[in-house]
């Protein structure tokens, strides 16, 4: 199955999609189609029942070399009245509307797997940050950039990096723009693993889904969903959460083939159709 977006294009290949930025010839630079279609990529992901989990990666030579300032210097255009409170709810609209394309990816509950090759700035940031595993090869060059183009980062890298890499290494990011390469990101765990090119991060990237696809998609979920439910809150918040998802749905038929399996020395199959 193939989809393509003015932005996007989605693969897929049995039960794993890919998720293409593709605007290769402008390195990914993220325009209006790349944030107003993102919501929608996602929602015919998440509608798909075959698909288990997917992979976020990039047509050409870099992943994203983030905002198209160009094009959004245009469109602050329309907000340039600083005495006009409508304005002002008008310009909070289309902020909102941005953030929602990367806010479905992390609340989506099928594993998201990003895979990045040299560029990943300041909107590539955001998006990796809300997959649940993230890729990288040799060359990649990370920034947080948004304070040297005179903007706070609003798209969920500054709320969401704290957790991935800490309170530290996320203000040092943010406060000073400055790029690392792929060793620095390894260092700090914005990154699972570095690999020689993109071919490579990408085809581990695939083995990953496809494992994570061998699980039980209820139990995939609740993983998703319990962790997301435990951010920032109490252990016992969490732990108690947990004790509710599994007392109302452990009993799965899913369950039943991973008791059978021991019983009997074979490998339960599941999501079976």
């Amino acid at each position: 199955m193939k989809t393509s977006f003015n932005y996007y294009e989605i693969v897929q290949e049995g039960n794993i999609a890919t998720v293409y930025l593709n605007r290769p010839d402008k390195r990914n630079a993220m325009n209006w189609d790349a944030w107003d279609e993102l919501p929608k990529v996602i929602e015919e992901i998440n509608g798909e029942n075959s698909i288990r989990a997917f992979v976020i990666a990039a047509r050409g030579k870099s992943f994203t070399t983030g905002l198209d300032i160009l094009e959004f210097s245009e469109l602050l255009k329309s907000y340039t009245d600083p005495n006009l409170a409508e304005e002002r709810m008008k310009f909070y609209r289309v902020i909102q509307h941005m953030q929602s394309g990367i806010n479905a990816v992390y609340n989506s509950n099928k594993p998201s797997i990003a895979v990045v090759q040299k560029h990943c700035i300041g909107g590539g940031l955001d998006l990796i940050s809300a997959c649940d595993i993230r890729y990288c090869s040799e060359d990649a060059i990370f920034s947080l950039r948004e304070a040297k183009v005179a903007i706070v980062a609003d798209m969920g890298s500054i709320n969401r990096l704290p957790a991935i890499i800490g309170q530290g290494n996320t203000r040092e990011l943010a406060l000073t723009g400055k790029d690392i390469d792929s060793k620095e990101a390894f260092r700090m765990g914005l990154v699972n693993k570095v690999f020689a090119d993109q071919e490579s991060a990408y085809n581990e990237a695939l083995n990953t889904a496809r494992e994570i696809a061998e699980n039980p998609g209820i139990v995939v979920r609740g993983v998703k969903e319990v962790m997301r439910y435990s951010e920032g809150k109490p252990l016992e918040a969490g732990l108690n959460y947990v004790c509710l998802w599994n007392s109302s749905f452990l009993a799965s038929s899913d369950f039943h083939k991973a008791m059978n399996g021991f019983k009997t020395k074979t490998r339960p199959k599941y999501n079976e159709e």
